[in-house]
């Protein structure tokens, strides 16, 4: 048999190259089965052998420990802020003040690196294991959040080849964009609180005593800066820690300010298409030795800037509130302001979300307002500006009647939000049911947009999202409608044909459940496999599927129990609309066969069944040759002793949930 010392080391290698490969090289070579079935593997040798669990393991990133309070850390050299520049000649100046500090001009060597929008966080290495972790705090003392910065995957827990005994490195913990808005979305369906922008969310999970609350929050990290010397130039010192296992912040080598002028322009060009949320460019100087003589005055270093990029917040006065209605009937108060440009985009409308919001703002016709586009593309109202809120400002009340249809609204399940009634007989709903259908992380069918879907509806061609199907009857009709023409409708018919065979995900996403997005409409379609299982299934049934509360499994409850719906479903059938299943075996636990045996305290043995199967495993009844695990609760009988005969790996109940977790985690990871 396999010494199991050495075979915790081999998994512990693999899963570290996987992470490696995955946050540093960003060049993956496993896929996210093959990775969750290391971390079980792993999870059940240390479930059996505990002595080999260390604290770098990485089946301890899951966190759990209640924290009192974060200690005091005193940085071994302060952690400076940055000054800041905002033109080209701010620049230029800049260059000029180095040049006389040097006494001498100098053919600057640059380095330009995207400004994170995050949370500052330093690492200290010793040994080449992670000692400590600590935020920027007042920049002489931070808070040591080592235990919650042991949970980032991307913080490698021990460093690979030969770093020096000691090592201080700076960087940047944030969140995708994606990952932020996602978080937020389940948040909001679970009636949780929400978060107003990634860098507060980042910052504020850094600091949570309970480090399962940090593991759970898809924070990553890329550094920036090592403190120590490790190479001559900044660049080589960055391709050092990458080498090093740290993921680094991508970075241009500039020769001269020319070029750093070209970086900064590419770079404002692209902010809103990045993966995350920056708000300028930080530029260095690369050669090391010039910047020890450059040194540094109180509170910035002499030899590094941050350009930053126009503000996305600005000024404005309100106008007006009107009520916008969704396609899910939500009604909205959407404000009218003064056209301002934020980010380099005019603002003239900006959303407030739902009435509660209004109130709690307490936004009214005639405040000068912050308008901001930070963390998204979409404009927000930050908050009033109280002194100049004139004396005839005027509060808004929430309508009692949909503006659109005329139908009554009501209060939302939450309380928060305000709904039509009207359901599919108020236009507004359909048409932005329409507008959701034909998207592309929908049906995604082209030659569709919000223009001539309007146009389709005021022909009479579209009531509902199943008429894009008929429209190959009045092929002569469409080709009359100005501006389509014989070849735009031939183009537009082969695109809603193409759609007809959608996966599951998509279909179920394009129906417009309430609270259902992207990430929910894959869990279900992977936990039952087809529409008429959805369609059928009970509200508990709909309940147990990962990470669908009773919020969300009671409105894809009513969705399918209300016969509009499901008449809309029936029709779109019956046109040769044919949701194709997802593929099984596929899913973060594909390939493995697991038992139960005993009772479980935290679910019935359905449930978790349920569970495993919608993450890709098979469920078996017997202990066998091809079984990979056993889970053990109460009163375990002879399945576990055949296991142990077997040398299956058996988990208790406590342990099967870390790695269930852990299992769901790393899916959204990916």
């Amino acid at each position: 048999m396999e010494d199991p010392a050495r075979r915790w080391k081999e998994l512990v290698r693999q899963i570290e190259d996987a992470n490696h490969r995955y946050y540093v090289l960003d060049a993956p070579t496993i896929s996210d089965a093959q990775y969750d079935a290391l971390m079980r593997d792993l999870q059940a040798l240390e479930t059996e052998h505990p002595e080999l669990r260390t604290q770098d393991s990485p089946t301890q990133r899951v966190g759990g420990a209640i924290l009192d309070k974060f200690p005091q850390v005193r940085h071994p050299i302060p952690m400076l802020s940055l000054e800041s520049t905002l033109t080209e000649q701010d620049m230029r100046d800049w260059v000029e003040s180095m040049e006389r500090e040097l006494g001498r001009p100098e053919a600057f060597e640059f380095v330009c690196e995207p400004k994170i929008d995050g949370a500052s966080l330093e690492l200290v290495f010793r040994g080449g294991a992670l000692h400590v972790a600590a935020t920027r705090g007042d920049g002489t003392t931070g808070e040591g959040v080592t235990e919650n910065v042991r949970t980032i995957r991307a913080i490698p827990p021990r460093l690979r080849g030969q770093p020096p005994p000691a090592l201080t490195v700076r960087g940047e913990v944030y969140m995708t964009l994606r990952d932020f808005r996602e978080f937020n979305r389940r948040a909001e369906a679970a009636g949780e609180q929400t978060y107003a922008n990634p860098r507060n969310f980042a910052a504020g999970s850094l600091r949570q005593l309970d480090t399962g609350l940090t593991a759970r929050r898809p924070l990553r990290f890329l550094a920036h800066h090592a403190v120590e010397r490790i190479a001559p130039r900044d660049s080589e010192a960055m391709n050092t820690l990458r080498g090093w296992g740290l993921p680094v912040v991508p970075a241009a080598v500039c020769a001269g300010l020319d070029r750093v002028f070209e970086v900064y322009r590419d770079l404002l060009s692209k902010r809103d298409s990045l993966a995350y949320e920056i708000d300028g460019v930080v530029v260095k100087v690369n050669d090391l030795r010039l910047r020890e003589a450059l040194g540094s005055r109180t509170k910035s270093p002499r030899w590094a800037v941050a350009w930053k990029f126009p503000p996305r917040e600005e000024n404005s006065v309100v106008r007006e509130i009107a009520p916008q209605v969704g396609r899910t009937g939500e009604i909205t108060p959407v404000a009218k302001v003064d056209p301002v440009q934020v980010g380099g985009v005019t603002v003239s409308r900006v959303s407030l979300h739902n009435y509660s919001l209004l109130r709690e703002k307490d936004v009214r016709i005639g405040d000068t307002v912050i308008v901001t586009r930070a963390g998204d593309v979409i404009p927000e109202i930050v908050t009033v500006i109280r002194e100049k809120r004139p004396a005839g400002a005027r509060e808004v009340q929430p309508p009692d009647k949909c503006p659109v249809c005329g139908a009554k609204s009501e209060l939302s399940s939450t309380g928060k939000g305000l709904r039509c009634t009207a359901g599919f007989e108020c236009p507004a709903q359909v048409e932005g049911w329409i507008q959701h259908f034909v998207g592309r992380a929908a049906m995604d069918i082209e030659h569709l947009g919000d223009q001539w879907i309007s146009i389709l509806r005021t022909e009479g061609l579209l009531k509902s999202p199943a008429d894009l199907f008929e429209l190959r009857r009045h092929r002569s009709k469409l080709v009359e409608i100005e501006r389509m023409g014989d070849k735009s409708a031939r183009n537009l018919l082969e695109a809603i044909e193409a759609a007809k065979r959608p996966p599951l995900a998509r279909f179920l996403n394009a129906l417009g459940i309430r609270h259902v997005g992207e990430a929910t409409a894959r869990d279900l379609a992977d936990h039952f496999g087809s529409l008429e299982a959805l369609m059928g299934a009970t509200e508990e049934e709909i309940n147990s599927v990962p990470n669908v509360g009773d919020v969300v499994a009671r409105s894809i409850f009513e969705h399918f129990q209300n016969r509009t719906h499901r008449g809309e479903v029936e029709r779109l059938r019956q046109l040769g609309v044919d949701p194709q299943a997802p593929r099984r075996g596929e899913g973060p636990l594909s390939g493995k066969t697991i038992v139960f045996t005993g009772g479980l305290e935290s679910m019935t043995r359905d449930d978790a069944k349920k569970a495993v199967e919608a993450l890709g495993a098979k469920v078996a009844s017997s202990v066998g040759k091809g079984v990979n695990l056993v889970i053990s609760g109460d009163k375990s009988g002879s399945k576990l002793d055949k296991a142990r005969k077997l040398g299956i790996s058996v988990v208790s109940e406590a342990d099967f949930l870390k790695f269930l977790e852990e299992a769901r985690a790393r899916g959204s990871r990916r």
